[in-house]
């Protein structure tokens, strides 16, 4: 046995510090929580026992700083430092540095890390452990062009430090390869501090799925099974499931052979997670082994029962594992969505924003890790996962189904999210047949795309306007109204001799709306020429369950700072407004007309500005990159929207820019590119 720990520094933010915080908080353990400054309202600084504020926002200043994470943990008297995922998880650096400062670190330890963290050490370690490997290479550019072409295209490039799909391309022609490893290295260099890039050999169609381990100081090394991780989106997971629905029991049982005896061989001590690319016909080879808790670690819980947290708590302590390999069973079937700020119909680009709604799904068999609240704002400089929503049903199909609902009453206002993305995901035919790839989503986003629009184009309107005047009649929004008490108007219309006539805008169309007959929870409605009765069954100044000719609806409502009012049904958004309303203010433009013109090019969002590709007098056609924003740790490129001639460029490197920024001028006279 080791020091038995009671207090623990968490060197992270988010959902990950707050679901270390549960565990600690369950074993009478003390947290310190850290913040940047822009971080100082997150639910992390709130649930901590103590939290420090160690910077104002630059990562380097802050969550990557190890001086200063070292420094707050010795002051505040902590036993050890759980660093979660990202940021300071996978650095053999900070290993040390809590060892030297005798913290313990609740993970692995440096040489693990050190060897397992890189992917080309794992491959080889691997490949004498026996298990599959694809084959790779790496080194500088010129010997991977020639590596490349003896590998045979299509190749993975890959960041040899990095994980969590990003700086990850593939590249199918010689011809795209030099500007590949360029952006590859740039973007390795800037998540992971190091440049250096890893080409493998490109699997078509294979499936990802996972091992995840637990071993401790003893020489003990166990399996928690499997999970399935092959919807992804430009490499980053957000759908994961356990048990894999891929898998037979035979190749199940060899591949948790084969990463216990991996983790064995390199006498791993945490909770780990070995990785595998499965092709079509379940040979599978290793990827690569993340010496951290996943994201995605929920689904294990939920079918196993096991706390990973807690294990890593205990195996750091010293203890020896309490499982034994015949203890693990895999029980019913759960599923995790990831739910993130970006937008599906704009070509995913990040959304950051203050959120104006936000409420969580309920119900039995339901979890979610998140690290927001209603009224949390997300920032652009950090990941874009907003929370991990998990459910857990007897099998699949019953899961699949919870999910499906639980996204339905997910409910997040101000932003865009990939929750329709998600919806259509999780009830489509590929996945319920379980036909998908890690291929799916790139191949398949265009027609999930437009499936969305036509789904949002065939929600009744009436449904829509039926809703929001039962909302707003009952609960009128903060903008000026004719009636100057909360409620007047729902009050007195009850006493009007004549047929109540009103107006609605849903996105910019305008409905008239007669209402011949109204009492406390019910009313009749007529628009377009027909006639509905509607009765309210729950009202809450944000949520709304109801019927319309006897069939239910559930819907959300909130009103932002610019008092734009907004609906969401069936996972949708609508823009609303009462014309009856005294118009205090006028509506904000849509983002289509802020700043847009023939002659300027405006930041769709916050960011960094880390490429410029043109200069004044560059002449450049429809779909040039003229730079590259990074926001959300996501590359953007802004494109030429026509063919023009720069006239101005209004940024520099490494700057950070807000959205509707101006970044580029084109000439307003540019006829020798018109010719």
């Amino acid at each position: 046995m080791g020091k038995k720990i009671t207090k623990i520094l968490i060197a992270n933010r988010g959902e990950i510090a707050v679901r270390v915080m549960r565990t600690a908080k369950k074993l009478g353990i003390r947290t310190v929580g850290i913040y940047s400054r822009i971080d100082a309202g997150s639910l992390h600084v709130t649930l901590a026992d103590e939290a420090v504020c160690i910077g104002e926002a630059e990562l380097s200043e802050t969550y990557l700083n190890i001086p200063t994470i070292i420094a707050t943990a010795k002051e505040k008297n902590c036993d050890a430092i759980h660093p979660g995922y990202g940021f300071l998880a996978e650095s053999a650096a900070f290993v040390k540095a809590c060892d030297d400062a005798g913290l313990i670190f609740i993970g692995p330890d440096a040489k693990s890390m050190q060897v397992m963290g890189n992917k080309i050490e794992a491959r080889s370690w691997a490949k004498n452990s026996g298990v599959p490997i694809t084959e790779g290479v790496t080194g500088d550019k010129e010997t991977l062009i020639k590596a490349c072409n003896a590998i045979g295209f299509p190749v993975l490039l890959k960041a040899a430090a990095g994980g969590g799909g990003k700086g990850m391309t593939i590249v199918r022609e010689a011809g795209q390869l030099e500007e590949a490893l360029e952006a590859t290295a740039r973007q390795a260099k800037a998540y992971f501090g190091d440049d250096t890039v890893y080409i493998e050999k490109y699997l078509e169609e294979p499936r990802h799925i996972e091992i995840q381990i637990l071993g401790d100081l003893h020489g003990n090394v166990i399996h928690l099974f499997e999970r399935e991780c092959s919807i992804q989106r430009r490499y980053q997971k957000i759908i994961e499931e356990s048990p894999s629905p891929t898998l037979t029991a035979e190749v199940r049982a060899k591949m948790g052979t084969a990463a216990v005896k991996i983790g064995k061989e390199i006498g791993y001590s945490s909770a780990g997670t070995i990785e595998f690319l499965v092709d079509k016909n379940l040979n599978f080879y290793f990827l690569e082994m993340n010496t951290r808790i996943q994201v995605e670690h929920p689904v294990t819980e939920m079918v196993t029962g096991v706390d990973i947290v807690e294990e890593q708590i205990r195996i750091a302590e010293g203890e020896p594992l309490r499982l034994r390999q015949e203890d693990i069973h895999q029980h019913g079937h759960a599923i995790e969505c990831r739910i993130y700020a970006e937008d599906p119909e704009n070509n995913f680009l990040p959304s950051p924003g203050l959120m104006t709604l936000y409420s969580e799904p309920q119900g039995d068999q339901i979890r979610i890790d998140t690290g927001v609240t209603p009224g949390t704002e997300i920032k652009s400089m950090f990941d874009p996962m907003i929370s991990k929503l998990v459910v857990w049903a007897d099998t699949r199909e019953q899961a699949a189904r919870r999910m499906n609902e639980a996204l339905a009453f997910y409910g997040i206002h101000g932003i865009r999210t990939n929750i329709s993305y998600l919806k259509k995901l999780i009830i489509g035919e590929p996945f319920l047949r379980n036909t998908i790839s890690t291929r799916f989503c790139d191949e398949h986003t265009d027609e999930i795309v437009a499936a969305i629009k036509a789904e949002r184009e065939e929600i009744p309107r009436h449904l829509l306007l039926i809703g929001y005047l039962l909302l707003t009649l009952r609960h009128p929004p903060a903008i000026g109204v004719i009636h100057d008490q909360p409620g007047a108007i729902w009050r007195s219309v009850g006493f009007w001799r004549h047929r109540i006539q009103l107006t609605v805008s849903c996105e910019g169309k305008e409905f008239p709306l007669f209402i011949p007959a109204i009492s406390e929870k019910e009313l009749d409605l007529e628009t377009e020429g027909k006639l509905y009765h509607a009765a309210v069954h729950d009202i809450q100044p944000s949520f709304l369950q109801f019927t319309v000719d006897g069939e239910p609806y559930h819907m959300l409502y909130s009103e932002d700072r610019d008092h734009r009012e907004y609906i969401s049904m069936g996972g949708h958004i609508f823009l609303m407004k009462r014309l009856d309303f005294l118009p205090n203010e006028l509506i904000a433009a849509s983002a289509e007309s802020l700043g847009a013109d023939l002659f300027h090019v405006n930041a769709p969002m916050p960011g960094k500005v880390i490429k410029i590709n043109v200069k004044p007098g560059d002449d450049v056609k429809k779909g040039t990159t003229l730079l590259i924003l990074e926001a959300m740790k996501m590359e953007n490129n802004i494109v030429a929207f026509r063919d023009a001639r720069v006239s101005e460029v209004n940024v520099e490197l490494n700057q950070l820019v807000e959205v509707h920024s101006p970044l580029v001028v084109f000439e307003e006279e540019n006829s020798e590119i018109a010719k």
